[in-house]
């Protein structure tokens, strides 16, 4: 635990000596806010359904899921840097925790990732969201953030320890900024075509988006709650154990 606060200590430092991290974080999901609800919200409501000003609602959920995302993504460049600077090879020889590396840079975002959440529901907030979330939802919705948080930073860190350079990091941040596009994010799976409509509704994001709209809106959530549990449980077990094992490899294999 003591080596673990200690890597956290080194990686909210690094977020104080290199802001750009959390800026980026923030920066693109509340850009993605102003283009869907600004440029394109018009239209897409009189496409959708949703009276004038209620697409924001629908809308936020999934730019959370992204916001998530590119905390993820910037995870993956981070571990990536240390391999590739050799600080990782360093840690390796020390006398710590090996866990601890890993698991400071993995409570280190999802704190950042988290905070960068909070600032995105204010913007949204002060752009015309309404949540009609109680307390017990506010935290079900707090949980599930966390929860994805962990789990696609395990396989963000997982990615960073794979990729031999900053460039092989690409695909898995591709992956992650695509797949919310072919989602319930911006727009129901129903008015997709059919073979878009069939992806949508069985990737992991789906599930994960329709419990956070729930919970924010005040509505049923039903067993869409436990498969975007599952989906986040089983990401999260898949990127840890991957991570541990990746880590524990010979540098030179």
């Amino acid at each position: 635990m003591s080596d673990a606060l200690t890597m956290l200590r080194r990686n909210v430092r690094h977020t104080q000596r290199n802001p750009t991290t959390l800026v980026m974080t923030i920066a693109l999901p509340v850009f993605l806010l102003l283009v869907f609800v600004g440029v394109l919200g018009g239209a897409l409501n009189a496409g959708f359904g949703p009276a004038e000003g209620e697409y924001i609602d629908y809308l936020v959920p999934g730019i959370l899921l992204m916001t998530v995302g590119y905390g993820a993504s910037q995870t993956a460049m981070a571990v990536n840097r240390d391999v590739t600077t050799g600080i990782i090879a360093r840690f390796r020889t020390m006398a710590i925790s090996r866990a601890s590396v890993l698991t400071g840079h993995v409570v280190g975002s999802t704190i950042r990732t988290l905070v960068s959440a909070a600032l995105v529901i204010a913007v949204s907030v002060l752009m015309g969201f309404r949540p009609a979330s109680d307390p017990a939802r506010w935290l079900g919705t707090l949980g599930l953030l966390a929860l994805l948080t962990v789990a696609l930073t395990w396989i963000a860190v997982a990615v960073g320890l794979m990729a031999r350079t900053a460039e092989g990091v690409g695909p898995f941040i591709f992956v992650v900024q695509l797949l919310p596009f072919l989602s319930s994010a911006f727009v129901p799976p129903e008015s997709m075509s059919v073979a878009v409509r069939w992806f949508a509704t069985h990737e992991p994001f789906t599930p994960i988006i329709d419990a956070l709209r729930g919970l924010l809106l005040g509505t049923t959530v039903e067993h869409g709650g436990i498969v975007a549990i599952a989906w986040c449980v089983g990401l999260a077990l898949a990127g840890y154990v991957w991570a541990r094992a990746l880590f524990r490899r010979d540098p030179a294999a």
